[in-house]
């Protein structure tokens, strides 16, 4: 089973309208959307969720009434002014607790609980173009990183479930923690640029994140055609640097229309689409490094086996 994740270092290169139409040109993949800070995915392929799950991750103090004697210890000790009180009355502001217990610790009464935090919930789906899986934080929410994690390890467990043998994940935008989290561990990664000064600093910030964890990246060059130059300049510091280019993709109002009408860019476009043509050649660029990357895993295990099976050979 082979992962791909979908990066751009930014938002508004067009991460998610091109992962909307590959998934619909792979066949039959796991669907998995990342970004779950804001998650738009979903507004493409409409999916059905079959089961949902709440995200508990981190702690937050809540003062039991009943047992604080308003002593007010707690708003002294709390350095993010997350204590509050009101008629003499304690409570804490959920939005302003970190966490870090101190108030927990001191309060002289045992006050104050200690809960696991509901910070969102995710969920299986299907799709017209295969199982999904995603999810959403709430507002102000931390530990992305961590759901990010959670929902990767869903998807490859629902792709073996039902023998598939390719996840396409649609990632956060950035290099933060929770595109980290997406990248730890994955097949390779498609890094979708655009020709602006922005586009070409973000996508050397996250080539270096995927060179660092040793993950293969091809890049896309999306609406290509709206500065000539800066689109040289990516695919010369490309060759310097011996990144793949999968493609470049023009500058098409069509892309708009298909994501008002809730639609992928394969099933709005006519058939005889340049555009269309130009997707279903870059995809099949991408899908060429993800057989290469197939082959050469194949290759490492068949190596490891063998010499496992010498080594067992020489002990007897």
């Amino acid at each position: 089973m082979h992962e791909i994740v979908i990066l751009s270092g930014k938002g508004g290169t067009g991460k998610t309208t091109l992962t909307g139409a590959f998934v619909q040109l792979a066949s039959n993949p796991v669907i998995c959307d990342l970004d779950v800070d804001a998650p738009d995915l979903h507004m493409l392929l409409h999916p059905e969720n079959e089961s949902s799950h709440d995200f508990f991750s981190g702690h937050e103090a809540v003062i039991d009434p009943d047992r604080c004697t308003g002593c007010g210890l707690c708003a002294d000790l709390c350095r993010f002014h997350a204590v509050q009180s009101q008629d003499a009355v304690f409570s804490i502001n959920p939005i302003k607790c970190e966490g870090c217990k101190v108030c927990v610790a001191f309060c002289p009464e045992k006050a104050i609980d200690f809960p696991e935090s509901h910070c969102g919930t995710w969920h299986t789906a299907s799709t017209r173009f295969g199982p999904m899986i995603h999810a959403q934080l709430f507002p102000g929410a931390e530990n992305s990183g961590k759901l990010v994690a959670l929902l990767r390890q869903h998807a490859r467990e629902l792709a073996q479930a039902r023998g598939l043998d390719l996840v396409v994940s649609d990632g956060p935008p950035g290099i933060g923690c929770p595109v980290i989290s997406s990248l730890s561990g994955a097949g390779s990664a498609l890094l979708i640029t655009e020709p602006t000064p922005s586009g070409v600093h973000d996508l050397k910030r996250v080539s270096e994140l995927c060179r660092h964890f040793h993950i293969p990246a091809a890049i896309i060059i999306n609406k290509s055609d709206l500065n000539p130059g800066i689109t040289r300049e990516i695919k010369d510091w490309c060759a310097k640097k011996e990144w793949s280019l999968a493609g470049e993709i023009p500058y098409d109002a069509a892309a708009t229309r298909a994501m008002v009408d809730g639609k992928v860019l394969p099933e709005f476009l006519p058939s005889d689409s340049a555009l269309l043509g130009t997707l279903r050649d870059v995809w099949k660029r991408v899908e060429g490094l993800i057989e290469a990357k197939r082959a050469a895993w194949a290759f490492v295990s068949a190596i490891q086996a063998f010499s496992e099976k010498e080594r067992q050979r020489v002990e007897r």
